[in-house]
């Protein structure tokens, strides 16, 4: 929302209310939308998830044959990436370039990421995926065009509009 004030935050409401809440993005998402569709001032609108939590997808196992293969992979991009930056400013023999700081690289990453997994001494023997999530999500809404928006939200079946704040 350009307020057209140096400095003004984008992301703060003048005296915000609670609208509604709801337990995934896509439902609040859908109580913005249909305000939208129904011609609201969105621009008074936030969508803001609270009580946030650390979620951790372990994946595998790691051993030091699977370290060692990921450090070849990720170490043979860095290198084809380097080798050809390098391309850009030799003439003579690019393939041969690119080949060497390929292997350079492979050597790298391997020693890289087994030295990496040696330093845990065992502590880390998994690999895995972390995401920070939002358990509920509050719709926010300016407290001068509240009671428009209530009266809007509350012909959306489901919607559930929070007449309490």
């Amino acid at each position: 929302m350009p307020t057209g004030l140096p400095g003004a935050n984008p992301l703060r409401l003048e005296y915000p209310q609670s609208l509604a809440i709801y337990d995934d993005y896509a439902a609040a998402q859908k109580a913005v939308d249909f305000l939208s569709d129904n011609k609201f001032p969105v621009e008074h609108l936030m969508i803001v998830g609270t009580d946030l939590k650390r979620v951790e997808r372990i994946t595998g196992r790691l051993t030091t044959s699977r370290v060692a293969l990921g450090g070849l992979l990720s170490g043979l991009w860095l290198g084809l990436f380097v080798g050809l930056i390098f391309s850009f400013f030799v003439n003579d023999s690019i393939l041969a370039m690119i080949v060497s700081t390929m292997l350079l690289g492979a050597l790298f990453g391997v020693v890289w990421a087994l030295l990496g997994y040696a330093l845990t001494r065992g502590q880390r023997d998994f690999s895995s995926v972390t995401q920070v999530v939002a358990t509920r999500y509050e719709v926010l809404v300016e407290h001068k065009v509240a009671g428009q928006a209530r009266e809007l939200l509350a012909q959306l079946p489901g919607a559930l509009p929070n007449p309490f704040s």
